[in-house]
């Protein structure tokens, strides 16, 4: 099969600056693919040129199957795209702002009204499908703003930082939105200031520094690359007192409790396990010598 997204050697420079400087990636069809990097590090810029909205000086990118330089209405036909600010009308409701897209895509009116009430269900929208979006919260306008995007439902969605912005219990029915689009086949190709929000939902994520890929795999097996569980031991006034490595089985944490010296017997004890804020960390902003060598990742 075909990947749903296949970018080689990509390059994108604003004047002297080099933003993409040999970008290299591989999506899979119906996978959750996250891009992560450090401010200015060039993810929305790769989301542009992936949406054809800019034009990489060097290099190839196809999406869905079509070369975006030289296809960019057929993969157009293809995706859909959330960008960080929501693209709604706030002087329609919510049912004009989908029914209105609806007819724009091509759907009749029946055909788009019956969607709208399709995609307002899905969103957990219908309550609020008669009011003004100008009355919306943040959260509602980004599930309005998903919802835009699945009128007609694409092969492929971007989401560029979809939840910037919104309070989290907006953040965690988002999430729940996302997943199960993708869930139901759509390829998500997101980028996130959020780590928990990569951890929780991808099933691969790429972290991006200096134009380049310098790291990819799956959220457990990156945060394996960075260190080991530890048991972290506190005294009663909460001080750290020690801590322990162990390889997270209940074998592991056993000998690290046998470990623990007989003086400190009344410690606290808590697990710590690596995060992807480690990988962040040590990927983006550790010198280069520390940085987690590629050939350690399979």
């Amino acid at each position: 099969m075909s990947p749903a997204i296949d970018v080689h050697d990509l390059h994108v420079s604003y004047g002297t600056q080099s933003v993409l400087a040999g970008l290299d990636l591989t999506v899979a069809p119906g996978e959750v693919f996250a891009l992560l990097g450090p401010n200015g590090a060039g993810k929305t810029t790769a989301i542009s040129v992936l949406t054809t909205l800019a034009v990489p000086a060097s290099g190839t990118a196809r999406v869905a199957g079509f070369d975006v330089v030289t296809d960019p209405v057929e993969v157009r036909r293809r995706i859909a795209l959330t960008g960080q600010s929501t693209a709604v009308d706030d002087s329609l409701t919510a049912t004009e702002n989908l029914t209105m897209l609806g007819r724009l895509s091509g759907l009749s009116s029946r055909a788009a009204r019956a969607r709208a009430s399709e995609l307002l269900a899905q969103f957990a929208l219908t309550d609020a499908a008669s009011r003004r979006v100008k009355t919306f919260s943040g959260g509602m306008r980004r599930r309005l703003d998903l919802a835009l995007s699945f009128v007609v439902t694409p092969e492929v969605l971007f989401l560029d930082e979809p939840t910037t912005g919104v309070d989290p219990r907006s953040r965690l029915d988002l999430w729940s939105v996302i997943r199960t689009l993708a869930d139901a086949g759509t390829t998500v190709f997101l980028t996130t200031q959020y780590l928990e929000e990569a951890d929780l939902l991808a099933d691969r994520v790429a972290i991006l520094d200096g134009g380049r890929i310098v790291q990819t795999g799956t959220p457990e097996h990156l945060k394996s690359l960075v260190g080991s569980d530890t048991l972290v031991l506190s005294g009663t006034d909460g001080d750290a007192l020690g801590e322990i490595p162990t390889d997270g089985t209940v074998a592991g944490l056993r000998r690290a409790l046998d470990a623990i010296p007989a003086a400190e017997a009344g410690a606290a004890v808590a697990l710590r396990r690596p995060t992807l804020d480690d990988v962040f960390l040590n990927l983006t902003a550790s010198p280069a010598d520390a940085r987690i060598p590629e050939e350690v990742a399979s």
